[in-house]
């Protein structure tokens, strides 16, 4: 009886080339560029003539008034645009036989680190607000003369639950989405996937640690300026897949 060999893709020892690395970051920054600039054309910004528009009025800095909104829908669109960039990267500038791989990694990034986790914490955010007032009823509150402290440590207090929950169902949502895009690679290859989760693969959920620091501090600008970061941590899906190569 034979046995399929394991096919092992890797984006981390297969590739010595620098020049290649620095080639796919450029071509995954310019796909999730290119789709930043249809999201912020969509959500009203202007995208032409950006060296007549005062650099503070970038849809990429704003952080008051009328702020760009980057949901579900456009971590998915900007995660797009960041691996189809890098496959094109890898496709142009690596070996042709490593194709495949960059293949799988796209799959293995679009649907086991965006797709499947989004939805996993999408679920679980529509469960919360559902369920938030009977849930904040079991979170205990302190009291005492400090009311500032207790005021903010109160705050503190509710903001456990719903962080918990978002960490919880973007962990799981991780470790499903591996395992059913290694599935649907193995059934596409014919051959043994076994792609290990890498530290890499939370790089697209930048957007759920913004949630989390809104809900422990409403009200101020820090989820603001760091949901911002989210078009340039969307670039690491991109450069993983076009890097990826054969064992």
């Amino acid at each position: 009886m034979s046995v399929n060999p394991v096919t092992q893709f890797n984006t981390n020892s297969g590739v010595s080339n620098n020049n290649l690395k620095r080639k796919v970051l450029t071509t995954a920054a310019l796909g999730s560029a290119a789709a930043f600039g249809v999201i912020a054309h969509k959500q009203g910004f202007k995208i032409s003539n950006l060296n007549k528009t005062p650099v503070k009025d970038w849809a990429i800095f704003k952080i008051k008034d009328k702020t760009l909104k980057i949901e579900e829908g456009e971590v998915i669109g900007l995660a797009g645009g960041s691996v189809a960039g890098g496959l094109a990267g890898g496709a142009l500038f690596d070996d042709k036989s490593n194709f495949k791989a960059k293949l799988q990694e796209a799959l293995s990034q679009m649907l086991g680190n965006v797709a499947v986790p989004i939805f996993c914490v999408g679920q679980t955010s529509k469960f919360y607000k559902k369920h938030e007032e009977d849930i904040l009823k079991h979170v205990p509150t302190i009291k005492g003369e400090n009311k500032g402290f207790v005021k903010y440590a109160n705050r503190a207090m509710k903001a456990v639950p719903p962080v918990a929950l978002t960490a919880a169902s973007l962990g799981v949502g991780i470790v499903a989405g591996n395992k059913v895009s290694n599935f649907i690679n193995e059934k596409v290859s014919g051959k043994k996937i076994e792609r290990e989760i890498r530290g890499t693969d939370f790089a697209p959920h930048v957007d759920d640690l913004c949630l989390a620091i809104t809900l422990m501090a409403p009200g101020t600008p820090v989820g603001e300026v760091i949901a911002k970061t989210i078009p340039f941590f969307l670039t690491v899906p991109g450069y993983q897949t076009g890097i990826a190569q054969l064992d």
